[in-house]
């Protein structure tokens, strides 16, 4: 993200040879170039940031990159707060800058302690903003990696039940075969006791066809 020279609380505070900016939307060269030197005497926030419980905390995160609030108490969370107070939150901009810079002197706090604050807090929020966003590739990846191996295993299950499906399908077949082949020596059988049998009685009591199918089709 980097120190934007669009952020709109800029305007409130710098100001050139004692003269005010004005309240637009944009500071002017002066004024972004005196911000600009402020932040370049930041220095970059720790390497390896302490690790936060709960990343939702923007306080924990703060704490993990080292920052203190300053003796006088004014941080830049502490000039915002003031902002949306109840006291000035309607009131017109430069009202607004002039009770902001009133406080700050008041506790004898500087402009570009402010800033400062601001630029530290900005570039804490951007370098665990990194950390999240490399840790959340990182579960990707592993979850990813987890998905293809579970698929692999479930692709061989899969065609290892289908293997024993065949197999079970195969067998019913060749069972059927031997069965319907048995029948047919059956009645053969049945045919040659009936044949014997018919010599001596008027009424033959050898039956020698095939009986109705059993339930499931056998």
């Amino acid at each position: 993200m980097g120190f934007h020279m669009a952020k709109k609380w800029y305007n409130l505070f710098i100001s050139v040879e004692g003269q005010p900016e004005p309240s637009g939307e944009e500071p002017s060269p002066d004024a972004a170039r005196t911000v600009a030197e402020i932040a370049a005497g930041v220095p970059p926030p720790p390497v390896q940031m302490k690790p936060v419980a709960d990343p939702a905390s923007f306080a924990e995160i703060y704490e993990a990159a080292e920052i203190r609030p300053p003796a006088h108490g004014y941080t830049i969370l502490k000039v915002a707060e003031m902002l949306r107070s109840a006291h000035i939150r309607n009131m017109p901009r430069e009202v607004k800058r002039s009770s902001l810079l009133v406080a700050l002197e008041a506790a004898g706090a500087r402009v570009e302690d402010v800033i400062q604050d601001a630029v530290r807090r900005d570039q804490a929020l951007d370098a665990f903003e990194r950390v999240q966003q490399r840790a959340a590739e990182q579960f990707e990846a592993d979850k990813t990696r987890e998905n293809e191996r579970l698929q692999a295993e479930l692709d061989r299950l899969v065609a290892e039940y289908r293997a024993r499906i065949q197999a079970n399908l195969d067998a019913i077949a060749r069972e059927r075969e031997r069965f319907f082949g048995w029948r047919l020596q059956k009645q053969e059988e049945e045919r040659k006791i009936a044949d014997a049998v018919s010599y001596f009685v008027s009424e033959n009591p050898i039956t020698t066809s095939a009986p109705p199918p059993a339930a499931g089709g056998q």
